[in-house]
C-alpha cells in the first residue's frame, strides 16, 4: 500500500508525522498501543521510507502457542514510528497512541539490509512474513501469515465471490 493512503485519511494540521526518511544500517520496528475506536496495537516494520503496517486487535504475544490477527492497513510514514499523542476526532484514526515496544528487526537468513527490504517485500506479496525483533518486550522470531479462508460450499475466496457471483440476495 502507498504512503498516500495514509496522506490521504489524515490532515496534517495535526501533529501527526508526514514523512521522515529511514537512515542507518538497522531496519526498524514498532509496536505502538493505539485508542481509537476500539484498543488495538499497530506493529510497523521499516521499509525503505515506509512502515508497513498491521493492526493487531489483542497484541502482539510472545506465547508461541497464541496465533493472533494481524490485518495489514495502510503504510505510514517512516518518523511516524516515534509519534505518542493524540490524533484530533476530524481524523481517521482519532485517538491517542503510544510507542509499546521497538526495536530493530531482520529476516532469518543473514543478508544485507538492501537484500532484506526486498525480501520483506517479496514475503508481504506472498503473504509470509518471517523475521527476528529484537526490542525492549518482543525478543525472537515471528511470523505474518495470511489465512486463505475459503468457502466450504464454494471453495472460492471471498474476494472471488465478489467477482464471479450472479447470486445477488433478494433477486430472483
Amino acid at each position: 500500500m502507498a504512503l498516500s493512503l495514509h496522506k490521504k485519511k489524515r490532515s496534517f494540521n495535526a501533529p501527526e508525522s508526514n514523512g521522515g526518511n529511514a537512515t542507518g544500517i538497522a531496519v526498524h520496528f514498532v509496536v505502538q498501543q493505539h485508542a481509537a475506536s476500539g484498543l488495538h496495537y499497530a506493529f510497523r516494520l521499516e521499509r525503505g521510507s515506509v512502515l508497513k503496517s498491521w493492526a493487531v486487535p489483542k497484541g502482539p504475544s510472545v506465547n508461541l502457542g497464541n496465533k493472533r490477527l494481524a490485518m495489514m492497513v495502510e503504510d505510514h510514514p517512516y518518523d511516524y514510528r516515534t509519534f505518542e499523542g493524540i490524533i484530533p476526532e476530524e481524523n481517521f484514526g482519532a485517538g491517542t497512541l503510544f510507542v509499546w515496544d521497538e526495536g530493530i528487526y531482520e529476516a532469518l537468513e543473514g543478508l544485507s539490509k538492501k537484500e532484506r527490504e526486498k525480501l520483506l517485500l517479496k514475503q508481504i506479496k506472498s503473504g509470509s512474513l518471517k523475521f527476528s525483533l529484537q526490542g525492549s518486550k518482543l525478543k525472537g522470531e515471528f511470523a505474518l501469515v495470511t489465512k486463505k479462508n475459503k468457502s466450504v460450499v464454494s471453495k472460492k475466496t471471498l474476494g472471488q465471490v465478489a467477482k464471479t457471483t450472479t447470486n445477488i440476495y433478494g433477486k430472483k
